[in-house]
């Protein structure tokens, strides 16, 4: 049974008296025709003889956020999708019965007020209220003061409550599709179609990445959600649809952080007879003309950076811009052999199944990705990382095609694509065999696919381009939960309804599977051991390393003024959300070393044991009322 609180009972209370006096606490239709902002940019210049003299009628609805009794007349704020306005009522202007009702009103409450406009004493435009209409009470109060919600967490849950709260939160969420109708306004006049294709499918494709699986009743089979639309909107291109676009949701099963959701927003546009160039240049004018139509201005701050999107952006190859950072120039590697010496010596990691170009890949990701600030095109991809981009005529260990950067992170991503279905094919059984040496993220045969481009698909260019970041550039929102309005979250155990697929019966651990690390046979002295500094640590922050599986970056509190970084190879055993918040104990006096181009200082402490041949972790979780910095003894 649920409980309420002192105020929640009082607000029930009240609405029986509305109840009681013929009103519906929840009302019914009401006539708005004015808005806050319209009002105020429309009369803002007026003196009070001009306004009172104008005898302006407007007719508002919106939520109380702020109410000041004075006796026989009040003041009140107004809030409505556009701001806020503040009303004037008197027990004169609407009688004794009307101001009654008003005077049961609560912060929260939504009612429709009808009048004149007046400037108060301070040059302030505020309405004057002739009628005053309940519509509906709030039986929840509202965060006190204006502060709104506190926990990050909370707002990104309760996000109905953050937009009544946040201003800024309500300008991104009408900044959003104001983002979206300028896209494709643009590419409407240049003579695109919007299209739509299936979420549902049976081939992985499209893309590198981990997808969600459904089942479909009807069918008995299981099914993907799309991590891409790339491959149905160029069956579009072979019947005939020379110019398609579509903005769409796409789902990666894959790790949530400041840049990710598994639920996101993407653009993917195909150009029959177009090319690389013509997408740089569709791209540049997509992200430009956002810019000036949401903002006035090609200037943006963001992350600490002053930036201009203004058209013109800068292309170079991604070999130039290796070269550029270490001296290395792979155009003269021709071996896979050197490019793995190479690797070594520059403390590149390779994996089991990398070849030349994903070497060359991870040079660019460690030493120039997070070095390019102004919008650039990187082009001349590998050809192992690009199954889908057709072969750069010059040299065909790279491809013909573009990433967008901007500030460290990757914008757009496009092509001259590939229409050779001969080559198709090859790539696709190229990926199957990187799935068989380990590469999880590696493409399907997606054979109808093939057969489709055998009828001939015109030369063309595509692009796709991540919604939620560009969204993220232009309002200036540092995380993609931001720009997301229900972002994913782990639900409430308390309120949770979703159904289990199965049960999971959790067994007791049978300590016969179990093998431990002997234990250390050489003794080390007091003195040395005491040389360790363990403390307790608030994880504030945690969110997964970009283009790393296995890392999780932590910003804790150690008790100190300066917050602390520390990278844990974690990620197959937690989720970054479910740690924030937690006390865990870390070493905070080792050498700072460097992974993945992040400074870690210190180490976090996991028990760690072997099930079955299966590596067990369990990150050091201790008592949350253990204050940040207690050292441990």
């Amino acid at each position: 049974m649920r409980e309420f609180s002192e105020q929640e009972l009082v607000r029930r209370e009240k609405l029986e008296k509305i109840r009681d006096l013929g009103i519906d606490p929840f009302g019914h239709k009401y006539p708005v025709t004015d808005y806050s902002l319209d009002i105020k940019n429309k009369y803002k210049d007026y003196s009070h003889e001009e306004l009172e003299n104008a005898n302006v009628e407007v007719s508002v609805a919106g939520r109380i956020m702020f109410i000041r009794k004075m006796g026989k007349a009040s003041f009140f704020s107004l809030k409505d999708k556009l701001g806020n306005i503040q009303v004037y009522i008197s027990i004169n202007d609407v009688g004794e019965d009307v101001y009654s009702l008003f005077k049961t009103a609560d912060i929260g409450d939504i009612v429709g007020v009808k009048g004149h406009l007046m400037l108060t004493g301070t040059g302030e435009i505020t309405v004057k209220c002739l009628e005053y209409t309940h519509l509906v009470k709030a039986l929840r109060p509202l965060p006190e003061k204006y502060h709104g919600l506190s926990d990050v967490e909370e707002r990104f849950r309760r996000r109905y409550v953050d937009l009544i709260m946040n201003d800024e939160a309500r300008k991104v969420a009408f900044a959003r599709p104001k983002i979206i109708r300028s896209i494709q306004h643009y590419l409407d006049s240049l003579g695109y179609v919007e299209v739509e294709t299936p979420i549902l499918g049976t081939i992985l494709g499209g893309a590198a990445a981990k997808p969600f699986v459904t089942h479909h009743n009807a069918q008995n089979i299981d099914m993907y959600l799309r991590i891409a639309t790339e491959l149905n909107l160029k069956r579009l291109l072979v019947g005939g649809m020379d110019a398609v676009y579509e903005i769409g949701r796409i789902f990666r099963n894959e790790g949530m952080d400041k840049k990710h959701n598994p639920e996101f927003t993407t653009i993917e546009l195909y150009k029959a007879y177009s090319d690389l160039e013509g997408m740089m240049d569709i791209t540049e004018g997509i992200v430009s003309t956002c810019a000036m139509e949401l903002n006035g201005t090609y200037e943006v701050d963001f992350l600490g950076h002053h930036i201009s999107l203004a058209p013109g952006f800068r292309r170079v190859h991604m070999v130039d811009l290796i070269k550029e950072k270490t001296g290395i120039d792979f155009f003269q590697v021709t071996s896979l052999e050197e490019a793995k010496k190479l690797a070594e010596e520059h403390g590149v990691e390779i994996e089991n199944h990398f070849q030349f170009g994903h070497i060359v890949n991870a040079f660019f990701e460690k030493f120039v990705e997070d070095t390019i600030i102004e919008p650039t095109f990187v082009f001349g991809h590998p050809i192992e990382i690009s199954p889908l981009a057709k072969k750069d005529p010059k040299d065909p260990r790279f491809t013909q095609r573009f990433e967008l950067f901007i500030i460290g992170s990757e914008y757009a991503n496009a092509f001259t694509e590939l229409n050779d279905p001969i080559d198709q094919y090859e790539r696709f059984e190229a990926q199957l065999k990187e799935r068989e040496l380990g590469n999880e993220e590696a493409n399907d045969m997606d054979i109808d696919f093939v057969e489709a481009l055998e009828y001939g698909m015109p030369p063309a260019g595509g692009m796709g381009m991540g919604i939620d970041r560009l969204v993220m550039l232009l309002t200036g929102s540092e995380t993609i939960r931001e720009v997301i309005l229900f972002p994913t979250m782990k639900p409430l155990k308390e309120y949770s309804s979703a159904k289990k697929v199965k049960e999971i019966k959790v067994e007791n651990l049978n300590s016969s599977n179990v093998e431990i690390e002997p234990l250390f046979l050489d003794y080390i002295d007091f003195d040395t051991f005491s040389k360790a500094d363990y403390r307790a640590v608030k994880i504030v922050d945690c969110e997964a390393v970009e283009k790393s599986e296995k890392l999780l970056k932590f910003i804790l509190n150690d008790g100190t003024s300066r917050p602390r970084t520390i990278l844990s190879g974690i990620h197959e055993y937690y989720e970054p959300e479910e740690l924030i918040g937690k006390t865990a104990i870390a070493i905070v006096n080792l050498p700072t070393k460097k992974m993945m181009g992040i400074n870690s200082e210190g180490m976090l402490i996991s028990a760690v044991h072997s099930e079955n041949g299966r590596e067990g972790l369990h990150l050091l979780i201790v008592d949350d009322s253990i204050p940040a910095g207690a050292k441990l003894y």
